[in-house]
């Protein structure tokens, strides 16, 4: 087992901004071999990311965008995951400034769900057409190892007609190696843990001094001990606004290293970039200081899938719809949509409720039928795949995948038929007309064996049959 006391803490503040500072105004000629590497997928090093994170000149920056958009499609195809978070309980013991879950925040009306009421949401996120949740719990010992399994088993129990969730991610606290293994067990997808902000002197101040989320390395080895206790796939994320974006890139990066050079060459799964939203009786949230501009936002996005080409990116409906389209081209493989957050969001919004009282606010309110259109329209395919995980690409196999460019062999497939599967269960008449169009699309864009192969398997769809998978 990790003692997390006797580990290294893999990164340096004063390191990085040397490494900052030294990449200003950086050589043209110099970015463009840089860009050559990030091309042959083969991950940056942090000098390299650096510079990047430091071009300027527009016409370097637009040369970042499309590659990192060829990349993208490289890698995955046109193809778009969705999935949607399912808050369980919101008590917290911990005090963090900017959370609206803070222990302190009197505003919040604390809940955790019933076993009816989970089932209850679990329905409605099945009606809706959902396949992929991530369930979301505050810092509190009363959401142990034992209570998030028994939620996870709930979540894969309920199912409704032809809905059901085949894929359960976590973002929680950190557990020790003994508590994931209990997820294990039950089936869990992805374990999540954000380090929120990897500037230490930042970190201390946002996290008061006793609170189990101050200890900075018992977060930052949470992924370590995951890792060792079987759950191969775990996504890593800053919340940005809390310090300069740049350095939280640039601890992503190193995060990234970290766990690959830890694990034989398997790094996270899924790199997440949230920005910081106001949050009900929450000071901190209203003028961050480090608040990063849109424009900043496409250009760490971009960054990031240079850096890491191979690995998921998540864009969450924190951001505003036009934000969304601006900036899901250049390296997006996953994204949430007809979101509800706060504890018992989607029986709220059923009736009506606009949610004030959660943890942050949303920027994008649409409906999942809306936002699936507009994937349409826009070129890409939903996809509510889950088959990697049960087919066990994961790990080492799906690193093994993605890093030659070959994950998109099965994405694609399995992105038309899950779509398809919606589009029968679920869509709306005019997302339906659109959706049809674009199966036909990319279908056309597979191989002649492969578009064989699919459409033997759409045939079953449309006889009644789910979950058909490459």
């Amino acid at each position: 087992m990790l003692d997390t006391s006797e580990r290294k803490d893999f990164i340096n503040d004063e390191k990085i901004w040397k490494q900052l500072n030294g990449a200003v105004n950086p050589d043209a000629v110099e970015i463009r071999e840089i860009l050559k590497k990030s091309e042959k997928k083969i991950r940056l090093e942090p000098e390299e990311t650096a510079k990047l994170l430091q071009v300027e000149d527009k016409e370097l920056l637009e040369e970042m965008f499309k590659l990192a958009r060829k990349i993208k499609e490289d890698v995955y195809g046109k193809r778009i995951v969705f999935f949607a978070p399912l808050y369980i309980g919101n008590k917290c013991q911990n005090n963090c400034l900017y959370c609206g879950f803070r222990r302190e925040n009197k505003s919040i009306v604390r809940k955790t769900l019933s076993d009816d009421e989970l089932r209850e949401e679990v329905k409605i996120m099945e009606k809706a057409g959902h396949k992929r949740a991530i369930l979301v719990y505050g810092e509190h010992s009363d959401y142990d190892a034992d209570f998030m399994a028994e939620t996870i088993k709930t979540v894969y129990d309920t199912k409704i007609d032809n809905g059901e969730i085949r894929r359960v991610n976590i973002n929680a606290a950190p557990l020790d190696v003994e508590g994931y293994k209990k997820l294990c067990e039950v089936g869990i997808g992805t374990f999540q843990i954000f380090q929120e902000t990897y500037h230490h002197e930042t970190y201390s101040k946002l996290h008061p001094k006793g609170d189990r989320k101050s200890d900075y390395k018992w977060r930052l080895y949470g992924l370590d001990r995951a890792i060792e206790a079987g759950i191969d796939d775990v996504g890593i994320g800053a919340l940005f606004g809390l310090y300069d974006w740049k350095f939280e890139v640039m601890g992503l990066l190193y995060h990234t290293i970290h766990l690959e050079e830890t694990f034989g060459g398997v790094g996270p799964h899924t790199i997440s970039f949230p920005r910081i939203e106001a949050a009900i009786d929450t000071p901190f949230t209203q003028n961050p200081k480090y608040k990063v501009s849109d424009k900043d936002f496409k250009k760490l996005v971009a960054v990031i899938r240079l850096s890491v080409p191979y690995t998921g990116m998540i864009l969450t409906a924190r951001e505003k719809p036009e934000v969304r389209e601006e900036v899901l081209p250049i390296g997006i493989s996953q994204v949430d949509a007809g979101s509800r957050i706060g504890v018992g969001g989607y029986k709220e919004f059923e009736k009506g409720y606009l949610p004030e009282k959660e943890q942050f606010q949303l920027g994008d309110m649409r409906s999942l039928d809306e936002t699936i259109r507009d994937i349409c329209k826009a070129g890409c395919i939903p996809s509510f795949c889950t088959a990697g995980y049960r087919s066990a690409r994961t790990g080492k196999k799906f690193m093994g995948l993605a890093k030659p460019g070959l994950v998109h062999n099965y994405c694609m497939p399995n992105a038309i038929l899950t779509f398809k599967e919606y589009l029968l269960d679920y869509a709306s008449e005019e997302t339906r007309t659109v959706g049809e169009k674009s199966i036909e699309k990319h279908l056309k864009g597979l191989s002649l064996e492969k578009q064989k192969i699919v459409r033997e398997k759409l045939k079953l769809i449309e006889e009644g049959k789910r979950d058909i998978y490459v």
